[in-house]
């Protein structure tokens, strides 16, 4: 039993849990890089090809919050490790599907498995690091999202090209059930071990604690700019590939290399630096992690509606390229954000009221939207996407509200005296 509770280093349990969100990305995009094999031979709309994506959605979103509820209260890596394996299940099934209905199904699997993951995760890495490394070692975390991605495009897009697309989902979905015992043999960290000067309080949060957290103006900042970020990033992902081959008449296999590569490159680049500089920033101001989401959201705004309109094919990769990179900066910051505008104790449940409002009033719809918009103005997707830069704009303006309130507030808090009634005697 010693080799139950051998405990992990910090570096090693970030190590092992970005891997193992790198295949969670993984097998969640294969589906994007098959779109087109997938929807030709089930021969169904763009609006149907968006539902799968909703599927997923359906069992990602309504089962985050009963992952958080447990996350705060029981043991983590058993979580993490059924997480696992039901996602790659969901995956491979995914493979075998006889039938459209079947296939939602099978996605909605997918969407379960990974809630645990998504839902945990976060908190177990903040649990060992503490607020000057957190939002650095939470960043590198969130770098699996565009490589897990990327890696899901290429593989997917190669296997199907080669072998079918339900080749894809077996060999994207097979190594999980070997990796979802990675965990097992090592104890997992104490609630709130980083924090020295409280960790040995922390209680289990009652349900009115979880519940006060919607009263909480600063974590409803982070969570409903998210959304829209969510709404639109989510939407893209899905059609991006497909964008390309319309729009631009590229290939299946040439769309899917190049949202892969620019997931590698700006993803990985822009996850990174945007972290990074962000912690930086940080240091200097209370607000540097929300001025980094909303000047980099609205930076992309404008960019991404030109790449949307490009005539020029080149053009248009080149601007898609840059917005991606702009997006990626908030992937560390925004997670930060949510764990750090909360009490510690709530950590996971903040990570699973995120993951289901983000989900639930963002990409769940937003794909099936997209493609019902597109079939709607006679297969005009260049013409729907179009709603995406406007949900953009909604989220950076949230976090620019964010912002200014932490900024006033360390003013305030700078202020001497200020509000407290000093007042000096008449000479």
């Amino acid at each position: 039993m010693a080799s139950i509770n051998r405990k992990l280093s910090p570096s090693w349990t970030l190590f092992i849990l970005t891997g193992l969100n790198l295949f969670n990305y993984l097998d969640r995009s294969v589906i994007n890089a098959v779109r087109t094999p997938l929807a030709n031979d089930f021969g169904i709309t763009y609006g149907d090809s968006g539902r799968t994506f909703t599927a997923f959605m359906i069992g990602y979103f309504i089962t985050s919050p009963f992952f958080g509820y447990l996350g705060d209260r029981v043991s983590r890596k058993w979580l993490v490790g059924l997480g696992i394996f039901v996602w790659s299940l969901g995956t491979v099934l995914t493979g075998f599907a006889g039938g459209f209905a079947t296939l939602l199904f099978y996605r909605v699997l997918v969407g379960l498995g990974e809630a645990s993951y998504a839902t945990i995760s976060p908190s177990l890495i903040s649990d060992v690091y503490g607020p000057e490394r957190r939002n650095n070692a939470l960043t590198i975390f969130y770098v699996a999202m565009p490589v897990g991605s990327a890696l899901g495009y290429l593989l997917g897009g190669e296997i199907s090209a080669q072998w079918g697309w339900r080749r894809a989902f077996i060999w994207a979905g097979a190594p999980g059930f070997l990796l979802a015992l990675t965990l097992l043999p090592f104890a997992e960290p104490r609630r709130g071990q980083s924090d020295v000067s409280v960790a040995e309080t922390v209680a289990k949060p009652a349900l009115c604690d979880v519940l006060r957290l919607f009263r909480n103006a600063d974590f409803n900042l982070v969570v409903w700019g998210y959304v829209a970020y969510t709404f639109a990033l989510g939407a893209f992902a899905f059609w991006g590939p497909t964008f390309l081959e319309t729009v631009h008449h590229l290939s299946t296999d040439k769309a899917d290399r190049f949202f892969g590569g620019v997931m590698v490159i700006a993803g990985l680049v822009g996850t990174l630096l945007g972290g990074f500089a962000a912690t930086a920033w940080q240091r200097r101001t209370p607000a540097g992690y929300a001025w980094m989401l909303c000047l980099s959201v609205w930076v992309a705004v404008p960019l991404s509606f030109l790449a949307l309109q490009a005539a020029s094919t080149a053009m248009a990769m080149s601007l898609l390229a840059l917005s991606i990179f702009l997006l990626f900066l908030c992937a560390g910051p925004v997670n930060t954000l949510i764990i750090e505008t909360v009490p510690l104790n709530l950590r996971a449940s903040a990570m699973a009221i995120s993951i289901f409002m983000i989900h639930l009033f963002g990409d769940m719809w937003s794909p099936e939207i997209v493609g019902r918009l597109a079939d709607h103005w006679n297969k005009d997707l260049q013409k729907a996407v179009l709603i995406l830069p406007c949900a953009l704009l909604v989220g950076g303006a949230l976090w620019l509200v964010l912002a200014l309130k932490s900024v006033r507030r360390s003013r305030a808090a700078r202020a001497p005296n200020r509000g407290l009634g000093v007042t000096t005697a008449a000479p």
